[in-house]
């Protein structure tokens, strides 16, 4: 005897499909989950039971199938920038004071593994695919392709510690860290401050109902621990939000430059930094194995500028050096 993988009814060896669910069998048992409503779906599924949904179509190739996880985006080597118009927002839960950004760029994607591996010659990822987002990345080793794409783009580097701007002579666990200063003039790439990166998450507007950037429907916008499988997915496989930024809520979590306090800044804000001190850096945005609430627009945590994980990865933003920051 058998069991359907779907519904865990008893079958016989020979069964090709589950006489109660109708899932296949044998070769073809391949669960997903739709998109939209996250119900899970037999791999022959054209449209969801339960909100009609149309549904990716599954390749056959023997044994090994995968769901056409194709991105919506065309990805280069190196990402590509969206503007962020500045402009003013409540930060957090809605009881700090107002802050005001003035306009940056932001990668329209998280940094893909592709995009890692051309800057820095190899690829630290668990979950391998060209097209997943780079993670089991470090806070240092981000700071670090940043520099690096920066120098290879012709760009002056925002990060230096005391006169050097190439730092991968520097270990992650080296105190020497607690001295890196960002020129928020250069025009070089670097990692979103917290404030920047909310601010992009809940698309640019001062007041957004969404608790998921771009739609309060998580499974439309995000992969998340209900809906990802146990996996990373290729980037920008899901809707963007209405600035056309891709998975800034699941996939994997997004380092920040800010280091990380238990709390906000009270008070009105323009362009803030963070903390001038700290043990931990922000991370945002939640990942393919968190629940709902920690994929928000305004849930915060913080992690070692030396830890790795393989929910863990960054996307990167340029300052408008026309304008004083």
């Amino acid at each position: 005897m058998i069991k359907c993988v779907k519904c865990n009814t008893q079958l016989p060896d020979e069964a090709k499909f589950c006489f109660k669910c109708g899932f296949p069998v044998g070769v073809l048992e391949v669960c997903r989950s739709c998109s939209e409503c996250g119900n899970t779906l037999s791999a022959v599924d054209k449209f969801c039971s339960q909100c009609g949904l149309p549904v990716k179509v599954i390749k056959t190739e023997g044994e090994n199938q995968q769901t056409q996880d194709v991105p919506k985006v065309q990805l280069g080597k190196t990402p590509k920038m969206v503007l962020v118009p500045g402009g003013q927002f409540v930060m957090g839960g809605g009881s700090n004071g107002l802050v005001t950004l003035v306009s940056f760029h932001m990668s329209e994607c998280l940094i893909t593994q592709k995009q890692f591996s051309y800057v820095m010659g190899r690829n630290p990822s668990k979950l391998v695919g060209d097209d997943r987002p780079v993670e089991c990345v470090n806070w240092c080793e981000a700071i670090i392709y940043c520099n690096t794409l920066s120098a290879m783009s012709g760009l002056t580097p925002c990060y230096s510690i005391g006169p050097t701007t190439d730092l991968s002579k520097f270990e992650a666990t080296s105190p020497v860290w607690k001295r890196i200063v960002c020129n928020f003039t250069a025009n070089g790439f670097r990692l979103p401050t917290e404030a920047e990166w909310e601010f992009a998450a809940r698309e640019g507007k001062s007041l957004n109902t969404n608790i998921y950037s771009g739609s309060s429907n998580i499974n439309a916008v995000a992969w998340y621990g209900e809906n990802s499988g146990i996996t990373t997915h290729n980037v920008a496989t899901k809707e963007p939000n209405s600035l056309k930024l891709y998975d800034m809520c699941g996939n994997v979590a997004e380092w920040c430059w800010d280091y990380y306090s238990a709390t906000l800044a009270s008070g009105s804000q323009t362009n803030p930094h963070g903390p001038t001190m700290g043990e931990m850096h922000v991370k945002r945005g939640g990942s393919w194995l968190d629940d709902p609430q920690q994929c928000t627009v305004f849930y915060r945590s913080g992690s070692a500028p030396n830890g790795k994980s393989s929910s863990l990865g960054f996307r990167i933003c340029r300052s408008e050096v026309s304008q004083t920051i």
